[in-house]
């Protein structure tokens, strides 16, 4: 199921990235997920890396990209068939240049080349009597106040696309004088194609690969913290991985447990602190192989 569902996606990006040249648009693919800043542990976005441009008066020009990115919030989320732990965005952005008409025009012109048309968009209501006509009655129009975006002194009203009750992409207008586009490459494909995302265990195990793919060890800090914390997620799904990080975690998980299980009733009033400090033991991380 992973693999047909990541390969029939690899088309869907190919195809904008094809369709971004095609409109003279320079086109990155970038398949690691190491962040572009130190304000997140992964990209989470595909506009990270352009955050300085947006800020910047004196730069005019437009580019598109497909950047690999994961969202550790949605943790709890996948297995819904929408949240996807690790996903592609498929960008474009334009620094004052492109106007939202044209980034509307481009989007509804992309998504039919996929047979593919929105079942209604929402607007800010503080925008919805400018940009609805740029719709040209193509599409359903709802008004949302929650239709603005963020990302400290980078601010914009935006419009999203939804199909099927689910949010496909949006266009963001930062600053009111740029263009920041990102939709969903899998879940633009499991709309179009059909193809199962919903596989919890098989997210997990392409969210590590991902990880491991972009350079990152198992550790205790940081971005190596969070690849240990989702290989024990996946030994305690009863899943596996042919990789020694997995078997080295899995290992590392039991030496521990049975050193803790010795010496918890000698130490029981010691604080977790303690324990990490002075076993390197986490009771927190512990705790969800105790009950095995």
């Amino acid at each position: 199921m992973k693999e047909v569902a990541y390969v029939t996606a690899g088309r869907l990006i190919q195809h904008y990235g094809d369709f971004c040249l095609s409109k003279g648009i320079d086109f990155t693919r970038i398949p690691s997920v190491r962040p572009h800043d130190n304000t997140t542990l992964f990209c989470s976005a595909g506009m990270q890396q352009y955050k300085p441009l947006f800020s910047d008066p004196s730069h005019i020009g437009t580019v598109a990209n497909s950047q690999a990115c994961l969202r550790m919030g949605d943790l709890e989320e996948i297995g819904d068939g929408t949240h996807l732990l690790h996903f592609t965005m498929l960008g474009l952005f334009s620094f004052r240049e492109m106007t939202i008409g044209n980034a509307i025009d481009f989007w509804l012109e992309f998504l039919a080349t996929l047979g593919l048309v929105p079942d209604h968009v929402t607007i800010h209501p503080d925008r919805l009597m400018e940009w609805t006509p740029l719709y040209r009655g193509r599409v359903a129009i709802i008004a949302d106040p929650e239709c603005t975006w963020s990302d400290g002194s980078i601010r914009g009203y935006c419009t999203e696309f939804y199909k099927h009750g689910v949010e496909i992409g949006n266009i963001v207008n930062p600053l009111g004088t740029c263009i920041d586009v990102g939709f969903g490459a899998e879940r633009l494909d499991m709309i179009v194609n059909g193809t199962p995302q919903d596989d919890a265990l098989e997210t997990l195990c392409e969210t590590v690969a991902t990880i491991v793919e972009s350079g990152y060890r198992p550790g205790n800090k940081e971005q190596g913290y969070v690849l240990r914390k989702l290989l024990r997620r996946i030994h305690k799904m009863g899943g596996t991985l042919d990789h020694p990080f997995f078997t080295e975690e899995v290992e590392r998980q039991k030496r521990l447990r049975a050193k803790y299980l010795r010496l918890r009733d000698r130490h029981a009033e010691m604080s977790p602190d303690w324990w990490f400090d002075t076993h390197g033991i986490d009771l927190a991380e512990l705790g969800e192989t105790l009950d095995e």
